[in-house]
């Protein structure tokens, strides 16, 4: 497998590679959501703002282009707010929302399974709502934004180019205690994944094809560390990784006391495009996260990743349905639930 996956990496050059990736970096505060599913609403369409918008894509793709050239890291942090949105009171742009100033209730974006959610997200929906609004004040929802905003950076990175429905509302609700039970963990069991992504009307073809979106981004060393020293209460490591990449990350991630800021590639093989290696890394045992590894070695979710590993073209087509699909959870339509914010962190 090592032949086709890294031709060129010899046991002690994968551990350089590593290293060269394990990067400190400054982690934002940041936010995330509850949902529960909904039915598609008939009311999203491509062309929703056609008439009253209709140079909201050119827009948004300026920005995205140019912090994706200045801030690479900016994908990837843009399509995690977006799965962390959907997943919790569903696509609604509630975790943009800020925290108000006194109040009891923090907002999803100050929940601490969102603590280490990358500022550079927020920054891309921020400035594309700017440059929307003098435009077109009041008419596009930053819900909207963020769903674009995440398509164009999968298709920047080098993954495939989809359209976007659109026609959500900005939801009204932004409450951190709905967090914790609607974001996947890292340790996660496929049993506990399947339960998740099943309530928001995902299946298990969906959930091995959206966690394709770890084909690029970072994770901090907190979210894998177990693996590393006392994988599920054994004290040993995960006897499912690769000996090289457990040294490589032992390296950087002490079992304590370990500086908090350090970062690994999910892919460790191409960290920064959107290419289907993320698969071929599974079957490697080049897996960053407990979740990720365990879908090669599910026999339920195995035969999949053996195929989406081996035929980008099918990731690709399957990644662009199954972000549609996401999109549409938990969808909110007219004032009754929503609203369109003119600055995505406040209430209209």
């Amino acid at each position: 497998m090592y032949t086709t996956i890294m031709p060129a990496l010899s046991s002690s050059s994968i551990c350089t590679f590593l290293l060269v990736f394990l990067l400190v970096v400054r982690a934002s505060n940041c936010a995330a959501k509850a949902t529960k599913s909904s039915r598609p609403p008939r009311q999203l369409s491509v062309d929703y703002y056609a008439k009253k918008c209709p140079q909201l894509e050119q827009l948004v793709g300026s920005v995205t282009s140019q912090q994706f050239k200045e801030a690479p890291v900016s994908g990837p942090a843009t399509i995690r707010l977006f799965f962390h949105d959907c997943f919790v009171e569903g696509c609604d742009a509630s975790i943009l929302i800020s925290t108000n100033p006194g109040s009891k209730e923090l907002a999803e974006k100050d929940a601490e399974d969102n603590k280490d959610l990358r500022v550079e997200g927020f920054q891309t929906i921020s400035k594309a709502k700017d440059l929307v609004e003098r435009k077109c004040p009041g008419i596009v929802s930053c819900a909207d934004i963020l769903a674009i905003a995440a398509r164009d950076y999968v298709h920047l990175a080098g993954g495939p180019y989809y359209q976007v429905k659109k026609g959500r509302w900005d939801g009204k609700i932004s409450m951190a205690s709905r967090v914790p039970y609607n974001i996947p963990r890292a340790n996660f069991t496929i049993d506990q994944l399947l339960k998740l992504f099943n309530s928001k009307g995902l299946t298990l073809e969906d959930l091995v094809v959206l966690s394709g979106a770890h084909t690029f981004g970072f994770a901090h060393c907190k979210q894998f560390v177990s693996r590393l020293y006392n994988y599920r209460g054994t004290k040993q490591p995960d006897p499912g990784m690769d000996p090289r990449l457990l040294k490589a990350l032992k390296m950087s991630c002490p079992q304590f006391g370990g500086n908090p800021d350090i970062i690994a590639p999910f892919d460790v093989t191409t960290p920064f495009l959107f290419d289907h290696a993320y698969y071929g890394n599974l079957e490697a045992k080049l897996g960053l996260l407990a979740s990720d590894q365990a879908l090669f070695l599910d026999p339920r979710t195995k035969p999949l990743v053996q195929q989406l590993g081996k035929d980008k073209k099918r990731f690709f087509q399957a990644f662009s349905i199954a972000m549609e699909k996401m999109g549409l959870i938990g969808v909110k339509r007219g004032r009754r639930h929503g609203e369109t914010r003119r600055v995505c962190s406040m209430h209209a």
